[in-house]
This record gives C-alpha cells, sequence and structure tokens, in this order.
C-alpha cells in the first residue's frame, strides 16, 4: 500500500494516469485509510474524473484526513460536473475562513470561473480584485492568479486590460505552467518562435550528419581491413619464395659449424696496461735565456802581472 502512494506522488505530474491507477491500488488495499482515500481524490481529480474526485475527497473529510485545503478541489469539481451553484455553496461555506492565503486565493479562483459559467463576466473580474493581485512580491500563487484575472478581462471584453495582465503573468510564471505567453501574443497579434523546436531540428541534422560519416568510416575501415587480408597471403607467399630461394643457394658445408677441441685453445697472457702519465696540471712557464756578463780587466792590475815564461822560449846563453 505504501509503496502504491510513494509511486502516486512521484507521477502525479508528469503521468497522472499512472499516479490514478497506482492510488487506486492503495484504495483497494486500504479503503478505510483517510490518507489513502484523500490520495486517491487527488489523482482523480488531475486526470480529470471529477465525480470519483469528488467521492474520495468526501470520503477522506468523514474519516478524519481530509483538511480545508481541498474545499477549492471540490469546488472545482462541482464546477467540473455542470454544477455552479452547488459550487457557490462550497466557497461560501464556514470552513472556507479558516483556509490559508494560498486556499484563499485558489478558492477565488474558482469563484471567478464559477462566474463565467454563470454569465456574470463582470462579476468574475471584481472577485479577482483581491489584495494579493496588487501585491508587488510575487507569491506562489502570483502567476495563477495573474493568468486567471486576465482571462476574466478577456471574457469580459477588456482586451487592453487582459494583454497587459497576460504579460505579468508570463513573467511571473517562470515554471512555464500557464500559456499566458502565447494567450498575449495572440491578442498583440504576434508570433512567438519556438528555438527549442529549431534546436531540436539542428541536433537531429546534426545526428544524422554524424551517422553518415560514421557509416562512411565504418566501409572504409571494412574496405582497408578486406585489402590488409587479402594482401597477407601474397606477403607469406613471396617471403616462402625468399625463403626457399635462399636454403638453395646455401652451400652444404656453409651451416656446420667448426669443432674446436680443449686441446687447442691457447692461453695468452695479457697484454701489459699502458699508463698514460696524467697531463701536468701546472701551467708551462716560458723559457728566459739570459746572456753571459763579460768583464773587461782592470789596467793597472794588468800591467803589473809578469808573463809567465811558455815552453818554446829558450833561455839565453853568455857568449
Amino acid at each position: 500500500m505504501a509503496r502504491h502512494l510513494v509511486m502516486a506522488g512521484r507521477l502525479s505530474e508528469d503521468e497522472p494516469e499512472q499516479a490514478y491507477k497506482h492510488a487506486r491500488a492503495a484504495r483497494r488495499l486500504a479503503s478505510r485509510v483517510g490518507i489513502v482515500r484523500e490520495a486517491a481524490g487527488i489523482a482523480a481529480y488531475q486526470t480529470g474524473d471529477w465525480a470519483e474526485a469528488l467521492a474520495e475527497l468526501r470520503a477522506a473529510r468523514r474519516l478524519g484526513a481530509g483538511d480545508d485545503s481541498y474545499l477549492p478541489v471540490m469546488a472545482d469539481c462541482e464546477r467540473g460536473l455542470g454544477r455552479p451553484e452547488r459550487a457557490l455553496d462550497v466557497i461560501k461555506s464556514p470552513e472556507a475562513d479558516r483556509l490559508d492565503p494560498m486556499g484563499r486565493v485558489e478558492l477565488r479562483i474558482v469563484e471567478s470561473g464559477v462566474r463565467r459559467d454563470l454569465g456574470q463576466y463582470d462579476a468574475a473580474v471584481v472577485t479577482l480584485q483581491i489584495p494579493e493581485l496588487r501585491d508587488r512580491r510575487l507569491k506562489p500563487w502570483s502567476a495563477r492568479l495573474f493568468y486567471a484575472y486576465a482571462d476574466a478581462l478577456a471574457e469580459a471584453g477588456r482586451g487592453e486590460e487582459a494583454s497587459d495582465w497576460f504579460a505579468r503573468a508570463a513573467a511571473a510564471d517562470r515554471d512555464g505552467e500557464t500559456d499566458a505567453a502565447e494567450r498575449y501574443a495572440e491578442i498583440e497579434g504576434l508570433q512567438i518562435l519556438d528555438t527549442e523546436e529549431g534546436d531540436e531540428e539542428e541536433s537531429a541534422e546534426e545526428a544524422e550528419a554524424g551517422a553518415e560519416a560514421e557509416a562512411e568510416a565504418e566501409e572504409k575501415a571494412e574496405a582497408a581491413e578486406s585489402t590488409a587480408e587479402e594482401a597477407v597471403p601474397e606477403a607469406e607467399d613471396a617471403a616462402e619464395e625468399a625463403g626457399d630461394a635462399a636454403v638453395e643457394e646455401e652451400p652444404e658445408d656453409a651451416g656446420v659449424p667448426e669443432i674446436v677441441t680443449a686441446t687447442d685453445i691457447q692461453f695468452k697472457p695479457a697484454d701489459p696496461e699502458i699508463l698514460e702519465p696524467a697531463p701536468d696540471e701546472v701551467p708551462e712557464a716560458p723559457a728566459v735565456f739570459l746572456e753571459p756578463k763579460t768583464v773587461e780587466p782592470d789596467p793597472g792590475t794588468a800591467e803589473s802581472e809578469p808573463e809567465a815564461p811558455g815552453d818554446d822560449d829558450e833561455p839565453e846563453t853568455g857568449a
């Protein structure tokens, strides 16, 4: 039961039909649980099953689970069933006075729609002229309130004012819950270009071009692989032929190695290592040659020294 309720809550916005199926499954399992009947009523309301939604919400209130916040939903169900007087009875009930600001605004929006169903177009406009309509700060209900007021003005034949309020609703509707922008363009005679569709078309074209390029690349790769596969046997055959020719040209004794016995091995002494002198790191000084000095004899000393007799001189004899 709990799983069905969880799925009903998750799918309520995107897939209301599936959410309603889960809610009904939960109701079959626990029909006397107020919260289950409340979830079933909300799911039925989102699918447009007004009678089922109204019955489930009334049952939830009897079981003590449904609160007064669902009065706008119940009034709208009465309106959807074509019973505007009963919808007004729900709107004017004492329980409506206990609603929070959000509930009061939603109830006024429903009442404006009921007035239009009754042909009271001016009353529908006046119904929405509440203080929240002039609030300068955006509230969670601002977009829906502005849109409902613009719609009531358009039904009352006040196109210029409706255009202004549709523009305000479009500016306040940041989540795109309403078609305020389209309604504004319709009144002003403008054309809205959907850039998202253009982007989708461009992305689709790009995807097609990418797919074609991938297909061409695959074809080229397959062709290259087939060419390589054909070239491999030819290369193998050529290599085999070249190997056979080389074997035929080799002499018979070319591949027989020379047998050497252990006694034939000669041992030679190792060559002495010649150590090269390390280069002299001291820088060479330039050679300087000095000439010997000549000593000149003193004239006085040379005259006083006697000459020594030589071997060739003979002594003088007397006659």
